[in-house]
């Protein structure tokens, strides 16, 4: 008999089962221990990694007894010589041409002479990183069409006349693979990865259709979801020794029901292959036991009336489906956001730990929230294995070379200059601890506040004299390893191998310190040889791409690493695992946490295809998205199936409101038909007590802060501006003056409203320096030239430029035209601009001393003295001013009656005012005051004094915001003062 005629060897494991410990103690109880049986069996599993959990299951068995496997191989990523290991030992035939393949192409070259074909093409004109991530897309279709086994010729003959125009212009663009593609390949003497698998696989077939293998060979696991290997396992579920075990069949499905199965439906793919390898579903055994391994029948029968083919659902509902026994070791957790839902799980997990020896799993589709709770767990000092790997621009080897490159690209700007410095691989060649050091100083001296100019040569210039020797020596240092990739971003035409040399070189020099070199330390651990790999793959491949601008480089080196993922090698403990949808079809733990259940998650969204419509789709002839949903159910049912399940899913996700899982909406609907309860967390609300984690047994309010310092600590020197912040917020004093605490520029600000006071200012008083007296007949283009002279300093911000300009030439005018004309018709002249003073007189606690500058000093016709405020910003009123709430003007003319003003002898003050200035819909505004002036600076001269002998008692306290109402903007220091903490909230920030 010859395998074709031979009936198919077909089994089934359970859904719910460990399959591969059930696997492992079928194997031994069919074939024994003795170890040449053993090690004649060859058992083929989708992924290295159920190899591996098939490695592990033996072991379990054999409690660590030395034992000869049989031989585990991937299907998935056959080569060569595993398939040629596949042979009988004895067997001396040759491999042959059936073996003869080409090399596949490798990933990154791929994609990189595909970018060069999109380049190419005259209709498009994109960057190269916008290319790459085209040609990822076009990788893409081309796998899907190799592994259903489709040419690429009935793509012409694919869109009528009817159809959209732009799919017409879709087609056009694939002729990128129609035509120019197979030549590209033919020159490289390769094959794509898919068509290659493809043809290893139907060698291995065609050589076991042949040549029957005289041993066992064991198909485990795979759904037959690849052609290819469908067809593999036909031939080896007909071998004189092969068989095929299934994971999860639903043996209960009859002829009928398989037949309208659709392509969401979790059979639907081994109904597919039953009937790809002319099996009868009826023929489909149970996989022999073993050992009694805990089964859970009445959840199985559950989860097949909630998902029993649309067609069939007009039946009567099975009742005994869904029981209380069904719904026992079930949890459902709904969480208001994956944050809730993640400290959910792993507190689950944690307690899953207190039992000796139980284990549980996280299985998930959902990245983020595995991330998300294997962060969580550090909470315990848990470490854990997410199968996915971590992606490698996240790694810290993968963010700094990121950020290397990007320092270079933003020509040295703060924010990308100190991400790559304070980066924790940044070394500088220097010790960790000084280069560090260095590093904060350059970042106060310079990188905070308005950005310097671009590159060393702008941050020469800012630095000047501050911090000279430390900072000129991290800026040459910097200098010297940025010079290479610098030059070479520069350059219009650059091959890509320079580019990713320079790169290198800078990461490694920026890496090294005065113990260890840069390529020790960024290279080093699972990560770092990641990253190694995938930096030796591009500089391989790279002259496929050939020249490039250097300053698309950043942006493709993006797009390159962005799909990498870094997996360990070992799992990080031993009884918690994260696991993919896959590697969960094939094991089990004790507690099984299906998270993320939403639709678009768990299943993914139905995504449309970005090269062909649906109909397109059908007659090219690649599955519908559907499919996906299909094998996504498929591992679903085979986790739920456990006897202790949670289910859990978020209501919101980054803000928006989610649908649960198609599954769980009919889950929920076939329980509440039934009569029966939703398992909740009532018993054990996992919620509440992740939320009780974080909570305080009890809360106390904390008071508002009222420091009492000794005297001697407390300021004998203030300006006038100074002084209205003490009306205002004590509190602000003390921890500026007393702690000394300064608040710090933000990094790489825009220009704000002090650099476009202080602009306007210098402007101004430039001028009216230069024309105390009388205005030349071309005043307003001698302020218009000193106001772009003032300007040039802010050439770098193109905002400054555009928005603050325009209100200058505004303001400008109506200085010149209105306000400065009309006071010098009326007998006003300038005294003085931008002058400074000081006043000091005796208190209780010693000599205090008042300082201010006024911005400008008019004599008037009286020969009195005016006292005038330049604002860009809002001004105070004259009911703030004689209240001694707003006390800087009536300050300076106290310092001014008391010849605190060199070169102005006391004089007295009888006006006050503030010139405000915006440039806006109204250019300008003078709120000039005369009225009780005297009288107004008298009182103002005393209330400082009264102020001064309050605060120069010991036992006054520096209060916080004692006047709320009247300070409507958050201040520096209040969160220092914990304000939101003991303020009501009513009004006091804005």
């Amino acid at each position: 008999m010859t395998p074709r005629d031979r009936p198919p060897a077909v089994f089934t494991i359970p859904a719910g089962l460990p399959f591969v410990d059930l696997l492992a103690a079928g194997i031994r109880e069919r074939f024994g221990d003795d170890p040449h049986n053993l090690a004649r069996i060859t058992v083929l599993l989708p992924t290295r990694r159920a190899c591996r959990a098939l490695h592990e299951a033996f072991l379990r068995q054999s409690e660590g007894r030395a034992l000869l496997l049989p031989r585990l191989r991937p299907l998935g990523d056959l080569d060569e010589d595993e398939l040629s290991l596949m042979r009988p030992l004895d067997e001396a035939l040759p491999i042959g041409d059936g073996f003869s393949v080409p090399p596949a192409i490798s990933a990154t070259r791929r994609r990189l002479l595909l970018a060069k074909l999109i380049l190419a093409r005259p209709d498009q004109a994109m960057t190269p990183d916008q290319a790459s991530w085209l040609a990822a897309e076009l990788a893409k279709l081309l796998d899907q069409a190799h592994t259903e086994r489709l040419g690429f010729a009935g793509l012409r003959g694919l869109v009528p006349d009817n159809f959209a125009e732009h799919w017409q212009i879709t087609l056009k663009f694939l002729e990128i693979l129609t035509e120019h593609w197979p030549k590209v390949l033919a020159e490289e003497g390769c094959l794509d990865p898919a068509e290659r698998r493809n043809r290893l696989l139907d060698a291995q077939a065609e050589l076991w259709r042949a040549h029957p293998p005289d041993r066992p060979v064991i198909a485990a696991g795979s759904t037959g979801s690849i052609p290819a290997t469908a067809d593999l396992l036909g031939v080896i579920a007909r071998l004189p020794q092969g068989m095929i075990v299934l994971p999860g069949f639903d043996a209960t499905l009859d002829a009928e029901a398989l037949k309208v199965l659709e392509p969401a439906h979790p059979q639907y793919g081994m109904a597919h292959l039953l009937s790809h390898i002319g099996a009868d579903s009826a023929a489909v055994q149970p996989w022999p036991r073993g050992t009694d391994f805990a089964e859970s029948p009445a959840r199985a029968a559950l989860i097949r009336e909630t998902l029993k083919p649309a067609p069939l659902t007009g039946a009567p509902l099975d009742g005994a489906a869904v029981t209380a026994e069904a719904l026992h070791g079930m949890t459902w957790i709904t969480a208001p956001a994956p944050q809730e839902e993640a400290g959910a799980i792993a507190l689950i997990m944690r307690e899953t730990l207190e039992t000796p020896d139980k284990t549980a799993a996280l299985i998930t589709p959902d990245r983020a929230l595995a991330r998300r709770v294997a962060a969580a767990l550090k909470r315990w000092r848990i470490d854990i294995d997410d199968s996915a790997g971590v992606p490698l621009a996240q790694t810290p080897p993968g963010a700094f070379l990121r950020l290397c490159i990007r320092m270079i690209a933003d020509d040295l700007a703060p924010v990308s200059l100190l991400a790559a410095l304070k980066h924790p691989l940044a070394g500088g060649g220097r010790a960790t601890v000084a280069f560090r050091e260095s590093v904060r100083r350059l970042e106060r001296a310079i990188l905070r506040g308005p950005r310097p100019a671009p590159g060393i040569k702008g941050l020469r210039a800012a630095l000047g004299d501050k911090d000279k020797n430390d900072g000129e020596t991290l800026l040459g240092s910097l200098e010297t390893v940025t010079a290479g990739i610098s030059d070479a971003l520069a350059q219009s035409k650059i091959p890509l191998r320079d580019l990713v040399k320079h790169h290198v070189a800078l990461a490694e020099a920026l890496a090294a310190t005065d113990e260890s070199p840069g390529a020790a330390r960024l290279w080093a651990n699972e990560a770092g040889e990641a990253a190694a790999g995938v930096i030796a793959e591009l500089i391989e491949a790279a002259d496929a791409l050939g020249e490039m601008n250097g300053r698309d480089y950043p942006a493709l080196f993006d797009s390159l690493i962005a799909a990498q993922a870094v997996r360990p090698r070992y799992g990080r403990h031993p009884r918690l695992f994260i696991w993919g949808l896959l590697e969960a079809r094939l094991q089990r733990a004790d507690v099984m946490i299906l998270g993320g259940l939403n639709e678009g998650t768990w299943p993914p969204e139905a995504a449309a295809s970005p090269w062909m419509s649906r109909p397109m789709l059908k007659e090219f002839g690649l599955p519908a998205p559907e499919r996906r949903i299909g094998l996504t159910a498929h591992d679903f049912v085979q986790s739920f199936c456990a006897p202790n399940v949670v289910l859990s899913r978020a209501e919101r996700v980054d803000g928006t409101p989610t649908m649960p899982a198609r599954w769980l909406l009919r889950l929920e609907n076939l329980i509440e038909a039934a009569g029966l309860k939703a398992p909740d967390e009532s018993d054990r609300p996992w919620l509440d007590w992740h939320k009780a984690l974080d909570t305080p047994e009890r809360v106390e309010p904390v008071k508002a802060p009222k420091p009492t310092p000794p005297l001697d600590a407390r300021p004998r020197r203030l300006s006038v501006s100074r002084i209205e912040t003490w009306i205002r917020d004590p509190y602000a004093i003390y921890a500026r003056e007393i702690l000394k605490l300064k608040p710090l520029d933000p990094i790489d600000a825009d220009p704000g409203a002090m650099d476009r006071g202080i602009l306007i200012h210098g402007a101004l008083d430039e001028f009216t320096r230069a024309y105390p007296d009388a205005l030349p007949g071309d005043a307003l283009d001698k302020l218009i030239a000193i106001g772009k002279e003032k300007f040039a300093a802010y050439a770098a911000w193109p905002g400054v430029r555009a928005f603050w300009w325009p209100r200058f030439e505004r303001l400008a005018a109506w200085f010149i035209d209105t306000f400065q004309r009309e006071r010098l018709e009326s007998g006003h002249r300038t005294l003085a601009s931008e002058v400074e003073g000081d006043y000091a007189f005796e208190a209780p606690g010693g000599t205090f001393k008042l300082i201010g500058r006024a911005d400008r000093i008019d004599v008037r016709p009286d020969k009195t003295l005016a006292i005038l405020d330049y604002k860009t910003g809002q001004a105070a009123s004259w009911k703030q001013i004689k209240t001694h709430l707003a006390p800087q003007l009536p300050l300076e003319a106290v310092i001014v009656q008391n010849g605190g003003f060199a070169g102005i002898d006391p004089q007295s003050v009888s006006e006050i005012g503030y010139v405000r200035l915006t440039g806006g819909r109204v250019p300008g505004e003078a709120s000039i005051f005369t009225e009780d002036v005297g009288e107004v600076v008298l009182k103002t001269d005393a209330g400082l004094k009264k102020l001064v002998r309050q605060f120069d008692d010991p036992e006054t306290p520096y209060l916080s915001r004692p006047r709320p109402m009247l300070w409507h903007r958050f201040g520096d220091y209040d969160h220092l003062a914990r304000v939101k903490e003991w303020s009501s909230g009513e009004g006091d920030e804005s």
